[in-house]
């Protein structure tokens, strides 16, 4: 497949055996069995810009060597107005797998507005952010027992409810107080000149 071949306007990035219908599924590691295999540490992606009108990262970006030089490609492959969904592990509870290269927090976004000191020379607006308690329930659904997965969405659900009230308030002042959060939830709209 050439970087001009793509057969959907949505991209799951790093889909491991979670893929996504209708979207362009890739993922570096064979056991997923992606759409397409793609090393997603090597950089410019090989997708033409404006590409995709939708890509989800879904607790990839944590992995790679440079997330922000890994979001601004995305920027890149996305036509103007596309949706950028990104999940990564809140820093309160990030480094709680062995790969994981970082956790992250509210600040993340900051370095995309052009009018932030560190800013990396790619503007999206951020729509919306969001904590998780309870994290990736797809996967605790199948890893869990029924009774505990159930009662982790229900007293998720609460904590949740109270920590976007103000996701920076709790990020930074009572995060801990709930043993952290397990998923941080942005969602961009790259903007760039109209083609």
């Amino acid at each position: 497949m050439t970087p001009t071949q793509v057969p959907s306007r949505k991209l799951n990035l790093g889909c491991g055996k979670f893929k996504l219908p209708g979207y362009l599924n890739v993922d570096s590691w064979p056991d997923a069995q992606p759409d397409m295999f793609v090393n997603l540490n090597e950089l410019p992606l090989p997708f033409a810009d404006n590409s995709f009108d939708e890509v989800r990262a879904d607790h990839v970006i944590e992995h790679l060597h440079d997330p922000f030089a890994v979001v601004s490609d995305l920027h890149r492959i996305c036509a103007p107005d596309a949706i950028l969904k990104i999940k990564v592990p809140h820093f309160s509870r990030g480094m709680t797998h062995s790969d994981h290269k970082r956790g992250f927090d509210l600040s993340f976004p900051y370095y995309f507005n052009p009018t932030w000191p560190g800013y990396v020379g790619r503007r999206m607006d951020l729509l919306m952010q969001r904590l998780r308690w309870f994290g990736q329930p797809y996967m605790k659904k199948v890893a869990m027992p029924q009774g505990l997965y159930w009662a982790g969405r229900c007293a998720g659900a609460v904590i949740d409810l109270f920590a976007n009230l103000s996701p920076i308030l709790c990020s930074r002042l009572w995060c801990f107080w709930v043993g952290g959060f397990e998923e941080y939830e942005m969602q961009f709209r790259g903007v760039k000149p109209a083609l």
